[in-house]
């Protein structure tokens, strides 16, 4: 089943219609980062992957670093978690740019909150933003 499902994420992907002609301004990154949580939220992995560049890495919190086909294989397992996002400030330079952040995740299962500060970088290529590489620093837990 594993080698199975790398090539079914392969084929939704291949059929997905990603956005083209975006606007190379901030409130079009600001909603691509929202259509981002909303994608992983509903396990839209051909959304997510319209937004995550071929060569997407994240270093998360604990300092490992995600590629693109993991984050890709955790946005189609379910999750009791909601996410929202707030203080998104986009800068675009030509075709670069990066979004800043701050993502609190609450859980359904009764496990405390999780606070983070998030920095995404992106490049404007094929007409669409696209997401080359992130990084997440967790707030400590308040007590």
């Amino acid at each position: 089943m594993k080698s199975v499902f790398p090539l079914l994420l392969l084929c939704s992907l291949a059929h997905a219609v990603c956005p083209t002609g975006q606007p190379k301004d901030q409130a079009t990154l600001v909603q691509v980062e929202q259509v981002w949580l909303q994608a992983a939220e509903q396990h839209d992995v051909a959304a997510l992957g319209c937004i995550l560049a071929d060569e997407f890495e994240e270093a998360d919190f604990a300092g490992s670093l995600i590629d693109r086909s993991a984050m890709l294989a955790s946005a189609a397992h379910p999750s009791t978690a909601h996410s929202e996002l707030s203080d998104l400030h986009a800068h675009v330079y030509g075709d670069f740019a990066y979004v800043r952040g701050l993502g609190v995740t609450r859980r359904d299962d009764g496990k405390p909150s999780v606070k983070n500060r998030f920095t995404d970088i992106f490049v404007y290529r094929d007409g669409r933003w696209q997401c080359v590489a992130g990084h997440e620093s967790h707030f400590p837990e308040e007590h």
